[in-house]
C-alpha cells in the first residue's frame, strides 16, 4: 500500500539507490571479512584479542586513514541495523515486535532486554569479523575464546558463507521474478 502511494521519484530513483546501497554495504562487509580470513590464515597478529597501549588520536585504526574508519562506523550502523531487523523478522521474535499504543509492560521489557544484549554483542561482533580493530576501550579482547584460532575462523567463515548465500538467493530470486514478469510468463 505504502508503495503505491509513493511517488514516481521514490519508486524509479529512490527505491533502487537505497536497494543498491544495501548491495554495497553488503558486499563490503563480505569483502572485508574475506580479509580478515585471509589475515588469520597467513599472520596471528590478526586475532582479536585486546589493544595493549591503544594510542587515541596518534594512529589510525584503518589502513586506509579517515576514509577507512568512516567507512567502520558506517558498517558498523550498518550491521547494527541489519541485526535488529533481522532479530525481529525471524519467526521466534516477530511477536515481540511492539504494537503502536497497544504495547503490554512485559513487552517493553522484553524489547529493552533484546536491544541491550544486541547492542552489548555489536562490538565483539565487528572485531571477531575483523571490520574494526577498536573495541571501545571496553576491553572485549579479553575474552577466552577471542584468542582460538579455529572458533574465530569458524565465525568468520561462517558470516561470510551464509551473508553471501543471502545475498544470492534474495538478488537472484528477485532478478528471476523481474524477468518472469516481464516476459509475461507470470499469467
Amino acid at each position: 500500500e505504502l508503495r503505491h502511494q509513493a511517488s514516481p521519484w521514490q519508486r524509479n530513483l529512490g527505491y533502487p539507490l537505497a536497494m543498491l546501497g544495501l548491495l554495497a554495504l553488503t558486499g563490503i562487509c563480505v569483502l572485508i571479512v574475506c580479509f580478515h580470513v585471509l589475515e588469520l590464515l597467513l599472520d596471528d597478529a590478526a586475532m582479536p584479542r585486546g589493544i595493549q597501549d591503544a594510542s587515541l588520536g596518534q594512529v589510525s585504526f584503518s589502513i586506509f586513514g579517515s576514509f577507512g574508519a568512516a567507512l567502520q562506523v558506517v558498517l558498523i550502523f550498518y550491521l547494527m541495523v541489519s541485526s535488529v531487523v533481522g532479530f525481529y523478522s525471524s519467526p521466534l521474535f516477530t511477536r515481540l515486535l511492539p504494537e503502536r499504543q497497544d504495547t503490554p509492560l512485559t513487552k517493553i521489557i522484553g524489547n529493552c532486554v533484546s536491544l541491550l544484549v544486541l547492542s552489548s554483542a555489536l562490538p565483539v561482533f565487528s572485531r571477531t569479523l575483523g571490520i574494526t580493530r577498536f573495541d571501545l576501550l571496553g576491553d572485549f579482547g579479553r575474552f577466552n575464546w577471542l584468542g582460538n584460532f579455529y572458533i574465530v575462523f569458524l565465525y568468520n567463515m561462517g558470516f561470510a558463507g551464509l551473508t553471501t548465500l543471502c545475498l544470492v538467493k534474495r538478488v537472484s530470486w528477485a532478478v528471476q521474478a523481474e524477468l518472469i514478469r516481464a516476459f509475461g510468463e507470470d499469467r
